[in-house]
């Protein structure tokens, strides 16, 4: 049975001590639960995170990684540096990767082969922008996301994926998602997925929904049954909102 994951992708926010202090208010209230909650801190505060972590049951992973072993690429992480803090999880293809960063399918699919290669659990982010989910090309674009990212990849790799539906027109923009309409495509990259490799690996990965889960709206989201969490911005920088949205699964 494929799990529920709630994970909080903190991007640009929180300096060392804000980190410190969210975690412990994330450890003294979080609730039992059979999700995996996850929280990824900025690089300078992995190490503290997953330090302060251990021996919780909050996972940490990182936002980003580069596919090289090592080498000269200022300002860049590998694989093994993050294995070597204990970071074993790691967020690739972000919608502000995608965007502000300019990463392609090409160099996505290079850091998700790196990340298996070591033995990482990735997060693999898709989603259609504004225009391309009011000309129609929604579906293709989601579809040529994940053939480009993950198809190419052994059937068993699969065990270690986990996908994160961002619907970026939906984000930020004054455009609202509906519940149904994450299922919809939810439901369209199991079907994507059936076709690509079989049913049973569809059934098995978990797909969570990145787009702006908020306390309000949380249970509503994951009560659709093709919806196995989410991947939160905003919300997951508040000890409460995202205690709520833990709770909400």
């Amino acid at each position: 049975m494929r799990s529920k994951i709630v994970a909080g992708n903190w991007k640009m926010n929180k300096n060392l001590s804000e980190t410190k202090a969210l975690l412990s208010e994330l450890l003294e209230k979080l609730p039992k639960t059979e999700a995996k909650v996850i929280v990824a801190p900025t690089y300078v505060n992995l190490e503290s995170a997953a330090r302060i972590l251990q021996s919780s049951d909050i996972k940490v992973a990182a936002q980003n990684m580069h596919f090289a072993k090592s080498g000269a690429y200022t300002g860049e992480i590998s694989a093994d540096m993050l294995l070597n803090i204990n970071v074993d999880t790691v967020i690739i293809g972000h919608s502000e990767r995608r965007a502000y960063f300019g990463e392609t399918d090409d160099l996505l699919a290079k850091k998700v082969e790196a990340a298996l290669a070591n033995n990482m659990q990735v997060i693999f982010c898709f989603g259609e922008e504004l225009e391309e989910r009011k000309s129609g090309n929604h579906f293709n674009v989601v579809e040529s996301q994940l053939k480009n990212g993950l198809f190419n990849l052994p059937a068993e790799a699969w065990q270690h994926i986990v996908l994160a539906y961002e619907p970026v027109w939906a984000i930020g923009t004054g455009e609202t998602a509906s519940p149904e309409q994450a299922q919809e495509m939810h439901a369209f990259i199991r079907k994507t997925i059936t076709e690509a490799y079989d049913t049973s690996i569809a059934n098995e990965v978990s797909i969570l929904y990145g787009g702006s889960v908020k306390p309000s709206n949380a249970q509503e989201i994951f009560s659709k049954p093709d919806v196995d969490g989410g991947l939160i911005g905003g919300a997951a920088l508040v000890a409460d909102d995202f205690i709520a949205i833990i709770k909400a699964i």
